[in-house]
C-alpha cells in the first residue's frame, strides 16, 4: 500500500476515529487504525469491538493498492507535529512508513486480514427518521443517561418506535426525558443505544444517513462514514407509567429568568428550595452550612397558598440549556411528587426532593 494524502484530511479523519480504538491494551489489534486503499481513495476503520466507525477519503492519490494497520494514536500523535502539506504513507514489510521531506517514521502493523469485521448492512430492517431531528433529540435527552448504573439497560437511551410516534427516552431514576417524534406508520420496535455511542452520533452526523438494525447492532450510514453500536441487551423501564396523568397546577415561566436565579443559587447549594406564592417564585438554597443564598422571580403562578418544594439544580438547568423556546411549561401536583417541565415535544418529569 503506498498512498499520499493531505495532512489536514488524514487528520481530521484520524481524529474522529480515536474514540473507537482501544486505549488500555495497545497488544490488541483494536488499538490499531485499519487504512486501506484503492483506485483513488482510503477507508480508515476502527473499533473496540462495542461500537466502530469506517471513515472513506476520497480523490486520494492512490500508488499501489492494499492494507495496513498501525497504532491509531500514535499515528495522530506523527501526523499533528508535521507540516500543513502532503503526506506519504506506505506499508513495507509489517511496518507503516509515514513520510513528509526530511522526516521518515516507521510504526509497526498488525496483520491487516486479521482486523475484526464490521457488520454487513446486507437486508438489515431500516429505521426511517430524519437526522437532524434523531441528533436534537438524542442531545435534549442525554443529561438524563445514567452512567455505570449495575441495570445496564439505564447507561442507554431508548429508541421506542410505536405505530405513529417515536419516543426517545432516558432516565437516570430520578429524572425521565422523553422527546416524542411523529412517525408515518410502520413496524413496532425498542431499542437501547449505550451512552457512550449516543454521544458520537451527535458529533459524526448531521447530513442525510441511514440507519439499520438487528438483534445485536445498530448501523448508521452516511455518505462518508458507517458508524456502528452494539446494544444494549435488558428490558428499559415502563416509562409511560411514570409520566403524571394529570397535573393539579400548571404555568408558563419565563426560561431566562428562572435560569439566572438557579444559578444564583448554585454557587451556595445545588439543591435548591423553591416556594411558590401568588405573584412570584421564592428561590433558597438548601445547605446545613451557616450560609445562604436567596432571590425570588416576580411572575404569576396559579398557587392561592403557598406552595413549598425542594429539587437538585442540576436537573433544571440541563432541560433549560436544551429547550429552544423563551417560555416552558412547569407542571405540579404534590411537593414530593414528581413534576413536570415541557417544551413542545420535549418532557422532563424529575423527583423532587424530600424536606
Amino acid at each position: 500500500m503506498k498512498i499520499s494524502i493531505q495532512k489536514s484530511i488524514l487528520e481530521q479523519a484520524l481524529s474522529q476515529i480515536q474514540p473507537f480504538l482501544e486505549k488500555k491494551d495497545t497488544s490488541q489489534i483494536t488499538s490499531h487504525v485499519f487504512i486501506n486503499a484503492a483506485d483513488d481513495s482510503v477507508e480508515l476503520k476502527a473499533t473496540d469491538y462495542e461500537m466502530g466507525l469506517k471513515a472513506d477519503i476520497k480523490n486520494i492519490n492512490v500508488t499501489d493498492h492494499g492494507s495496513a494497520t498501525a497504532n491509531g494514536k500514535k499515528l495522530l500523535d506523527i501526523i499533528r507535529i508535521l507540516k500543513d502539506d502532503e503526506i506519504i504513507l506506505e506499508s513495507k514489510d509489517d511496518t507503516l512508513v509515514i513520510k513528509q521531506g526530511q522526516s521518515r517514521f516507521k510504526l509497526p502493523m498488525f496483520n491487516a486480514d486479521e482486523f475484526p469485521q464490521f457488520p454487513q448492512i446486507d437486508e438489515k430492517p431500516k429505521i426511517e427518521i430524519d437526522s437532524q431531528k434523531l441528533v436534537v433529540s438524542l442531545k435534549k435527552i442525554t443529561p438524563a443517561i445514567d452512567t455505570n448504573n449495575p441495570k445496564f439497560e439505564l447507561n442507554g437511551a431508548l429508541i421506542d418506535i410505536k405505530e405513529d410516534v417515536i419516543n426517545l427516552v432516558a432516565t437516570d431514576t430520578r429524572r425521565l426525558a422523553v422527546v416524542k417524534l411523529q412517525n408515518s406508520p410502520s413496524s413496532t420496535l425498542s431499542i437501547i443505544i449505550p451512552r457512550k455511542a449516543i454521544l458520537e452520533i451527535q458529533k459524526l452526523f448531521f447530513d442525510e444517513i441511514e440507519i439499520y438494525y438487528d438483534e445485536t447492532n445498530l448501523i448508521i450510514k452516511s455518505d462518508n462514514y458507517l458508524f456502528f453500536t452494539k446494544l444494549i441487551n435488558g428490558k428499559f423501564p415502563d416509562y409511560e407509567r411514570i409520566i403524571p396523568k394529570s397535573l393539579k397546577y400548571e404555568m408558563m415561566l419565563p426560561k431566562d429568568k428562572m435560569v439566572e436565579a438557579i444559578k444564583q443559587i448554585t454557587t451556595i447549594s445545588n439543591e435548591i428550595k423553591l416556594t411558590f406564592l401568588k405573584d412570584r417564585i421564592i428561590f433558597k438554597s438548601l445547605s446545613d452550612e451557616n450560609i445562604e443564598a436567596q432571590t425570588e422571580v416576580e411572575v404569576p403562578t396559579p398557587f392561592e397558598e403557598k406552595f413549598v418544594m425542594a429539587v437538585n439544580s442540576r436537573y433544571l438547568l440541563d432541560f433549560l440549556a436544551n429547550i429552544d423556546g423563551n417560555e416552558f411549561k412547569l407542571g405540579l401536583n404534590e411537593p414530593e411528587l414528581p413534576f413536570s417541565l415541557q417544551d413542545e415535544n420535549f418532557l422532563t418529569i424529575v423527583m423532587p426532593i424530600v424536606i
